[in-house]
């Protein structure tokens, strides 16, 4: 009999279908991922395993039993860590214990504490509250929160999608070391292609909604444990990475909006920003389009209360014009330091980035920056949000024309019907696309980007970076993209340009990335250099993982 099952269950929220038809049947000790994207239901999903809403209709089932509520037989661990900010790492997770052991003494009730807090690699910080954990060792307190009430299953909601990538691998390969070891039954929910893979032994993906339903079922045969280095090159996480990915994509294309593409670009020039400095003038590299951006020994020297701490060491690199780079590198190494000293957002404090033959000192809009978070004013339309760069750069051009080159771009980036959505109306995507509209709406000589992807689920980081791609293919534009995704580096990039770890952080390791343009994901995986370029990135930031090679020269 199986420990978990769904019948026929159906959830609305008034008149929207949110899940329909949903059965499932978990065995006891499986561990089955989820991949569910942005409004496919997958926290209703969770929520009723874990008996926090009832279905309107089917059952779900425990041990064949129905579900009437909340239970310590369910560990739950959602997105959000949900910690008491007023408590330790060991009272929030005293909090779970006491809940299920209230007839034991107290020497059991820390002896079970004491196992979980060591078992997450907590020790060290048992006595801190949440303020003064990062993301990861928050999550890792609520892990070690659901795990303490021995429950039969543990639900995972997303719990490391808002950590960086490597506290994400690293959490990641806890969770199953936790599972091989306690032997409990996973639900995970996911929006993570190779996360699924590298955890699970069966992937189910869930469509989006309204009115989501299950895909079909993908049995993981991989051999454990699985080292995300090694199976790069294994042929059935190849094979099986290529299937589930298909799948996506089609159902991406199902629900996808139609661009449009009627509008022309009027012919008119951005105004021109400065001229170069007397050194570079005199030096007569004016100008030059295969040394357009110069990074010579760039460094940057914050202050602390310790003396001062040098983040990036002698970043040097040329780059061409039309060129398009991907910067990756494991948090803390200076990457997003890199790109707002070029975009003229913070000083630099020894040597110097050079623009087309002028030394950047200050911010300008020759230099379009497209951010996590795309900082639109919630207030105003997609088209007024575009427009605010646009009426500047373009001073002489007409009213009509100036309106032509944002309705031009909202058009290519699949917003021609959202037009006079105000953005504080839009979904993450939505307003991520807007932000990429106004970046190549500048006509900028630098498009920088930062982890312009990082907050959205799989499907739509995939869609938006065809679309950035299939509007780059139309402006060439020189651009630095700054990202922890290996794929997305490679699907973009001319050069990866890879960083060793901060402080004292440099240029470790540069890749050519040599697949013909134009590219699609599609394409990538079955380019017959592809994994040979993913596990020369992969070795690299596996080598750095540990933090060994920080200072390396």
């Amino acid at each position: 009999m199986p420990i978990l099952e769904l019948k026929g269950v159906a959830k609305s929220y008034g008149a929207t279908s949110v899940l329909r038809e949903i059965d499932l049947a978990i065995e006891d000790g499986e561990f089955v991922a989820i991949l569910g994207f942005s409004g496919s239901g997958k926290t209703t999903l969770v929520s009723l395993m874990a008996g926090l809403i009832k279905p309107d209709a089917g059952e779900v089932l425990l041990r064949g039993k129905a579900v009437d509520g909340p239970g310590a037989d369910r560990g739950v661990v959602f997105q959000s860590y949900s910690l008491m900010p007023w408590l330790t790492v060991e009272g929030n997770i005293a909090l779970a214990v006491d809940s299920v052991m209230p007839g034991a003494s107290k020497a059991e009730r820390q002896a079970r504490i004491s196992k979980y807090v060591t078992m997450v690699g907590l020790s060290h910080a048992v006595d801190r509250r949440p303020a003064e954990l990062s993301g990861g060792m928050r999550q890792r307190v609520a892990v070690a929160r659901a795990l303490s009430m021995s429950p039969d299953i543990l639900l995972l909601d997303e719990p490391l999608s808002a950590l960086d990538a490597l506290t994400r691998a690293k959490l990641q390969d806890e969770i199953e070391a936790i599972w091989e070891q306690e032997k409990k039954t996973v639900v995970l929910i996911t929006n993570y292609v190779d996360e699924a893979l590298l955890l699970a032994d069966r992937i189910i993906p869930l469509n989006p909604g309204p009115g989501a339903t299950f895909g079909p079922s993908f049995k993981v045969d991989l051999p454990r444990p699985r080292d995300r280095a090694a199976v790069n090159s294994d042929p059935d996480f190849k094979r099986l990475r290529a299937e589930v990915t298909e799948y996506l994509m089609a159902v991406g294309v199902e629900r996808g909006a139609d661009s449009g593409d009627s509008r022309i670009l009027p012919a008119v020039a951005p105004v021109t920003f400065g001229g170069p400095p007397q050194a570079y003038r005199d030096a007569a590299q004016v100008n030059n389009p295969s040394r357009y951006v110069e990074f010579s020994q760039v460094k940057k020297i914050f202050p602390t209360p310790r003396g001062p701490l040098t983040v990036v060491d002698g970043f040097d690199l040329k780059m061409h014009q039309g060129e398009f780079i991907s910067l990756i590198g494991h948090s803390g190494c200076g990457k997003s330091t890199v790109l707002t000293m070029t975009a003229g957002l913070t000083d630099v404090s020894e040597g110097g980035v050079i623009l087309d033959g002028r030394e950047v000192s200050e911010a300008g809009p020759d230099r379009a920056v497209v951010f996590q978070a795309p900082s639109l004013f919630p207030w105003l339309t997609a088209i007024q949000n575009v427009a605010l760069g646009v009426d500047r750069v373009y001073p002489h051009a007409s009213p009509a024309e100036r309106f032509d080159i944002v309705a031009y771009y909202l058009e290519r980036v699949g917003l021609a019907d959202a037009m006079d959505k105000k953005a504080s109306e839009m979904s993450n995507g939505m307003r991520q696309r807007v932000g990429i509209a106004r970046a190549f709406a500048l006509s900028p000589k630098l498009l920088l980007l930062d982890e312009p992807f990082g907050m959205l689920d799989s499907l739509t980081r995939w869609e938006l970076q065809e679309v950035l791609m299939e509007v780059w293919a139309r402006t060439k534009v020189t651009a630095i993209c700054v990202t922890h995704d290996v794929d997305e580096a490679i699907l973009m990039a001319d050069r990866v340009v890879m960083m060793t770890n901060g402080p004292n952080a440099r240029i470790g390791k540069v890749l050519n990335v040599d697949i013909p343009r134009p590219r699609t994901r599609r394409a990538l995986l079955d380019h017959p250099r592809y994994y040979e370029y993913r596990a020369e990135v992969l070795s690299f930031l596996d080598e750095y993982e540990t933090g060994a090679h920080a200072k390396a020269s």
